[in-house]
């Protein structure tokens, strides 16, 4: 026997603490060269086919040797303090949701998250967390939603959320957020695709204006219950975002500083605004030209400290932060200056700034700019908008030529009818005359043969009369040929067979 294993097997207790029996188990088996055993669901825990529910049973430490068949497992609401490196006994390949929630866990070591490689939920909120220390998630590439919401977060360090490529949903309210934590966005190795961020119910006082503008083009950003300042760059932000009906905002538009006519000073306050609507409009301009474009709904004369930003097609332009050899600048009125024009500088642009009251979303921010022809750029954009019913339109008339070319090819293929000889020689029922020549009269051997590759030849009816009196068409005698005809009399096709002697004007 096992040296190692007998120890553990004849001991009941060392240092006064019991061992541990599966451990024991598990090394007697290895050691007598036998498979090991699939681990059972522990007693104080609930086992449904792939989930595994240990919630509420006041647990200090995680469960050793679990099945690592389940696809959930539920830790939550117990006593967990520590989530250490070596906290299950063999890899979780085919767990999705981890559930660690209702905790007391201050504390994730590194490469904890290594057994999970296939996580896709993970919940750890409402725990006493307060540092995201780097590369705290190393392992969940696979991790699309991660909740943290409720703890004591004060920091979050740079390389924390490296490894979570996958990631599109973070919840991080009621933390103890001072700053905006840009590193989802900026760091390498972090998020791609996010798409949600909660950071409401924190200690934010500012925010990056000019980064949000970027950002939430592209998802949700809830920064509701903030002590954030009011000034004129955030007011600025949010009657943008009433514009634009920005979701985050219109659901929580009383949870946001900056309402009620309640404006952050004077300085914001804009004289001789219009209380007209605003319309789109179309600005102009040839290729290497300047183009100067004005803020719609500002004074002619702004405010000192006015903060004016400009959403472009391809980036966000701030007039208190210009560079004089960039290629679009704003002007301190709040102007956009657009340099030595380019073909790409053709798009929708939006002003932001304070205008000191919400805007219908009918009404319209946003000003065209169009750098060479416009009729060819409005045709260019109007192909590009509407290329789904240009395809379809294409389609349907492409189908419509080939139903008739189908269909002209079944009129002219189409076998006719034969004409039947009537008594006496004579034909019957066609009302004219024409006349098929075989490509080989030895292939015609009796009335009721085709022949292969016939030519046709078509002539002009004529009307028989045997009351008029008139010269005779003369008659040439094919002998016995038998020809099929398609003859057009107005409205009326007609095929007829001929077996006697044919006519030729």
């Amino acid at each position: 026997m096992c040296p190692i294993a007998s120890q553990l097997l004849g001991k009941t207790s060392v240092g006064g603490s019991r061992c541990n029996p599966a451990a024991a188990a598990l090394l007697l088996s290895l050691c007598l060269g036998l498979p090991p055993l699939v681990a059972t669901c522990p007693p104080y825990c609930l086992c449904a086919s792939d989930i595994i529910s240990c919630s509420g049973h006041n647990l200090s430490m995680l469960p050793f040797d679990l099945p690592s068949y389940a696809t959930r497992l539920d830790l939550s609401h117990n006593a967990l303090t520590v989530l250490p490196a070596d906290w299950i006994s063999q890899p979780f390949d085919r767990l999705s949701t981890l559930v660690l929630s209702r905790n007391s866990i201050g504390q994730i070591d590194m490469d904890t998250f290594m057994v999970t490689p296939h996580l896709l939920h993970l919940d750890l909120s409402s725990n006493c967390l307060t540092v995201l220390n780097s590369s705290i998630f190393t392992g969940l590439k696979e991790l699309k939603e991660l909740l943290l919401f409720g703890n004591q977060i004060v920091q979050i360090n740079p390389g924390a959320f490296s490894d979570l490529h996958s990631l599109k949903r973070i919840y991080l309210s009621g933390n103890k957020l001072t700053d905006f934590p840009l590193g989802l966005y900026e760091e390498p190795g972090g998020p791609r695709n996010l798409t949600f961020l909660d950071l409401s119910s924190n200690r934010l006082s500012t925010v990056p204006v000019q980064t949000l503008l970027s950002l939430t083009r592209q998802g949700g950003i809830y920064l509701q219950e903030n002590p954030l300042v009011c000034d004129c760059a955030l007011l600025a932000l949010l009657e943008y975002w009433m514009w634009k009906q920005y979701r985050p905002m219109v659901d929580f538009k009383g949870e946001y500083p900056c309402r009620d006519n309640a404006g952050p000073g004077p300085n914001c306050s804009q004289q001789g605004v219009s209380d007209m609507p605003l319309e789109t409009q179309t600005y102009q301009v040839e290729p290497g030209k300047w183009l100067w474009v004005p803020c719609m709904g500002l004074a002619k004369t702004p405010q000192e400290g006015l903060a004016v930003f400009w959403v472009t097609p391809r980036t966000v332009l701030n007039s208190s932060a210009n560079d004089l050899s960039d290629h679009l600048i704003v002007l301190p009125n709040g102007t956009l200056e657009i340099r030595r024009a380019l073909l790409e500088d053709s798009g929708i642009y939006g002003c932001v700034a304070a205008r000191g009251r919400y805007y219908d979303p009918s009404e319209s921010l946003e000003v065209s700019v169009v750098v060479g022809n416009l009729s060819a750029a409005s045709s260019s954009g109007l192909a590009h908008r509407s290329g789904a019913e240009h395809f379809n339109t294409a389609f349907t008339t492409l189908a419509s030529c080939v139903v008739s070319i189908i269909l002209v090819l079944l009129y002219l293929y189409l076998t006719p009818c034969r004409c039947r000889e009537s008594r006496g020689g004579a034909s019957g029922g066609c009302g004219g005359r024409a006349i098929i020549l075989c490509s080989d009269p030895r292939e015609v051997e009796s009335g009721q043969q085709r022949s292969n590759g016939k030519r046709v030849a078509f002539l002009e009816p004529q009307v028989e009369d045997s009351n008029i009196d008139g010269p005779k068409t003369p008659v040439i005698n094919l002998g016995h040929v038998t020809t099929e005809g398609i003859l057009k009399n107005g409205s009326r096709t007609v095929g007829q067979t001929l077996t006697d002697t044919a006519h030729v004007v």
